[in-house]
């Protein structure tokens, strides 16, 4: 149960409203029901929100949310990015791999950015060695949204499972 008071469609004030019309089309989460307290975050977080990692391929996006949500346990991230991982084409497969942090299934590419974000998650001090493999496989621009994007996992991860937050819809089993 949620330790923070959610803030409803039907109970919000005008301008959260608003965002909730235009920014999520109505369907307002858990998680932008307790930003809709701080309807200036909730704004600029939802646009913080869509444009992380968006350098990089969906597939590659979710593989690196859903590691640092598994290494962090956040179950209300892991089951959000369960359902939207299914839209990139991940599988139950993918999702007990990366749970167990076995990457063998993934292309050399991939495998360097969740070896590098497993590293990033459980410790931040990264030595060359630890990124010289991202330079082999990543632009600049792709290396700051691995890192943005891996910042941002970690965040929600101490964000949403901590406030009590439950999932909206059915969960997966993994």
């Amino acid at each position: 149960m949620a330790r923070i008071t959610l803030i409803s469609p039907e109970s919000a004030n005008a301008e959260v409203k608003e965002i909730y019309e235009k920014a999520l089309r109505g369907k307002p989460g858990n998680a932008q029901k307790v930003l809709a307290h701080r309807p200036e975050l909730l704004k600029n977080f939802l646009g913080f929100y869509a444009s992380v990692g968006r350098s990089l391929d969906r597939k590659l996006y979710e593989l690196i949310y859903l590691r640092a949500s598994f290494i962090n346990q956040c179950h209300y991230c892991i089951q959000h990015h369960v359902a939207s991982s299914k839209r990139a084409g991940l599988t139950a497969e993918d999702w007990s791999a990366l749970k167990a942090g076995d990457y063998s299934r993934y292309t050399e590419k991939e495998r360097a950015a969740l070896t590098y974000v497993e590293k990033l998650t459980r410790a931040p001090q990264i030595s060359d060695a630890d990124f010289a493999p991202l330079r082999q496989h990543f632009s600049e621009p792709e290396i700051v949204d691995i890192h943005l994007l891996t910042g941002l996992a970690n965040l929600t991860n101490r964000f949403t499972d901590p406030l009590g937050l439950e999932v909206e819809f059915p969960e997966e089993n993994i």
